[in-house]
C-alpha cells in the first residue's frame, strides 16, 4: 500500500497573506503542464549564427531535444551521440564523444564555425573528462568555436542549470577587442527588444549608439561584432550572469536595468542609462500619461473580468499585477513557484493591500489534476446569444470568462482569451506597459485555440507543428 511520506498532502495554492516570500511552495515531486511556450536549450542554442549543436546521451533522452529541432525545422544544424550500455560498462566515454564528433563534423557538407557540445548527467555520473575531450577537440579543429553546454537535468534546483549555462557560454565566442563608445549590447533576451517603440533604444539613439543583440544576428560575424561594444544592458534577471561574466572577461561595463512596471522603478533605470550614455532624461510625465490612457481605455473594454498571471509571461508578475489592481483591474490569481528578490516590495504591498491574491504553483503535483477552469464568477463584456443578460455590458454572465497573461495561466484557467508571450515579449518601460494594455485588450476581444497554440515549442522560433 502507497504511503505519504512528507505527512499530509499540501495545497498547490495559498492567499498571498499566507504565502512565504521568495519560495512559497516546497520542492518535492514535480508536475509538467503541456504548455510549451518557453525556450529550452535547443532554442537558445540556434541564436548563435551558422552553429550546429550535438548531443551526447542515452536514446530516450535524446528523443526530446530531436523533436524540438525537428519541429522548428532546425535538424540540419542538429546531431545527436547515443550513449548506450557497453559505453558505460567499457568506460569509453571520452573515446565515444571525441570520435562521434570527429564523424559528425567530417560528414557535414561544410565546417560550422562554432559547434555546441551537450554532454548530460551520465557523464557526470561517470566521471567524464569532459575537459580533456573539449582540449582535444579544440586542438583537432582549432578553426571551430566549441560551445560548452550541458544537458543536465540534476542541476535544475542546485548551482547553475542548463538554460542558466547556456545563456552564458552563448557569449563565450566574443573576444577581447577595442571596445567602441558607440556600441551597445543587450545580453541574455531570447526574444528582440523592439528598437523603435521603446524609451531605452530612444536613449541609445539620442546618444548616437549602436544596439546589438544576439536575436538580430544573422551572420557569426555578427554575433562576433559584439565584442566591440563597451556597454552590455541586462533587462531579464537570467542574463545577469553572462554580463557579469563578459565584465569580468572583456572590460565591458554592465547595467541591470530589469524590465519593470512600477512608474518610478522605470523613470530610475531610465535615468541611470541617461546618465552612463550623457544625454538628457526622457521627459517621464507625458509618458506617464500616455500610460494612464492606455490602461483606462483597456479597463474600459476589459471591465472586471478576472485576470490570472503566470511567470512565464513576465519575470516579474507580481509587479505587474500590482500595476493592474491599482488601475481598478480583477486580478485574482498569479501562477509561480518563487519569486525573484526584485519582487519583494511588490510581494509586501500586495499582502497588504489585495490579502486575498491567490498564488498557484505550476509544478506542484497537485496541479495535475486540478480543475481546467474558474469556478468563480466574473463580470464581463458578453455579447454571446445564450447569456441571460441581453444587454451584454459589463454583466454577471455566468460563462466565467478569464483573462490570462501566459500559456500556463491560460491553460490551468482553461481560457482562450489570453496573452500568448513568454519571457517579457520583448517589451520595455513606459512603451512596454502601453503595449501590455494592447496586447490584453486584444486578448480579451479574440478567442485563441489554447490547445493548438500552447504545445508549440518555443514562442517566437518557427513551428511546424
Amino acid at each position: 500500500m502507497l504511503k505519504m511520506i512528507h505527512g499530509a498532502a499540501e495545497a498547490p495554492y495559498h492567499l498571498i497573506a499566507e504565502a512565504a516570500f521568495p519560495v512559497p511552495f516546497p520542492s518535492r515531486l514535480e508536475y509538467n503542464s503541456p504548455a510549451h511556450g518557453t525556450w529550452n536549450i535547443v532554442h537558445i542554442g540556434m541564436l548563435l549564427p551558422g552553429s550546429h549543436q550535438i548531443y551526447i546521451c542515452t536514446g530516450n533522452c535524446n528523443r526530446g531535444v530531436v523533436l524540438t529541432a525537428a519541429e522548428m525545422n532546425a535538424s540540419d544544424r542538429f546531431s545527436t551521440i547515443t550513449v548506450k550500455e557497453n559505453n558505460i560498462l567499457e568506460g569509453d566515454m571520452e573515446d565515444l564523444i571525441i570520435d562521434g564528433v570527429t564523424e559528425i563534423l567530417e560528414k557535414l557538407p561544410k565546417k560550422p564555425p562554432a559547434v555546441i557540445l551537450f554532454p548530460s548527467c551520465v557523464h557526470r555520473f561517470m566521471g567524464c573528462d569532459i575537459p580533456m575531450v573539449y582540449r582535444i577537440l579544440r586542438s583537432r579543429y582549432p578553426e571551430i568555436l566549441f560551445v560548452e553546454g550541458y544537458m543536465d537535468c540534476i542541476l535544475q534546483k542546485a548551482g547553475v542549470t542548463p538554460d542558466q549555462r547556456l545563456r552564458r557560454e552563448l557569449y563565450s565566442g566574443l573576444t577581447k577587442r577595442l571596445l567602441n563608445r558607440k556600441s551597445v549590447n543587450i545580453i541574455g533576451n531570447t526574444l528582440r527588444i523592439d528598437k523603435e517603440e521603446n524609451e531605452l533604444t530612444e536613449l541609445l539613439r539620442s546618444a548616437g549608439c549602436d544596439l546589438k543583440q544576439i536575436a538580430d544576428c544573422k551572420t557569426f560575424e555578427e554575433y562576433l561584432s559584439m565584442s566591440e561594444s563597451y556597454l552590455n544592458l541586462t533587462l531579464l534577471p537570467i542574463g545577469k550572469m553572462p554580463a557579469e561574466v563578459l565584465e569580468e572577461r572583456l572590460g565591458m561595463k554592465h547595467l541591470y536595468l530589469p524590465q519593470c512596471f512600477g512608474y518610478e522603478e522605470i523613470i530610475g533605470y531610465l535615468e541611470i542609462l541617461a546618465e552612463e550614455l550623457g544625454v538628457p532624461a526622457i521627459p517621464y510625465q507625458e509618458r506617464i500619461q500616455t500610460c494612464e490612457e492606455a490602461l483606462k481605455q483597456a479597463k474600459t473594454v476589459i471591465g472586471n473580468t478576472p485576470i490570472a498571471i503566470d511567470y512565464t509571461a513576465i519575470p516579474r508578475p507580481l509587479g505587474l499585477a500590482r500595476l493592474l489592481l491599482e488601475h481598478g483591474f480583477q486580478v485574482f490569481r498569479v501562477y509561480a513557484d518563487s519569486f525573484i528578490p526584485e519582487e519583494e516590495a511588490d510581494f509586501k504591498w500586495l499582502q497588504q493591500h489585495v490579502p486575498e491574491l491567490e498564488i498557484y504553483s505550476t509544478i506542484h503535483a497537485a496541479m495535475r489534476v486540478m480543475p481546467r477552469e474558474y469556478e468563480g464568477k466574473g463580470t464581463v463584456d458578453c455579447k454571446s446569444a445564450d447569456c441571460g443578460n441581453k444587454d451584454g455590458k459589463n454583466a454577471d454572465c455566468g460563462k466565467n470568462k478569464v483573462l490570462a497573461i501566459g500559456q500556463k495561466a491560460a491553460y490551468f484557467t482553461g481560457t482562450g482569451y489570453f496573452v500568448n508571450m513568454v519571457e517579457g515579449g520583448g517589451l520595455y518601460g513606459f512603451s512596454g506597459i502601453c503595449k501590455m494594455a494592447e496586447l490584453m485588450t486584444e486578448a480579451f476581444l479574440q478567442e485563441k485555440d489554447t490547445e493548438d497554440l500552447i504545445k508549440r515549442k518555443g514562442l517566437g522560433c518557427e513551428s511546424c507543428i
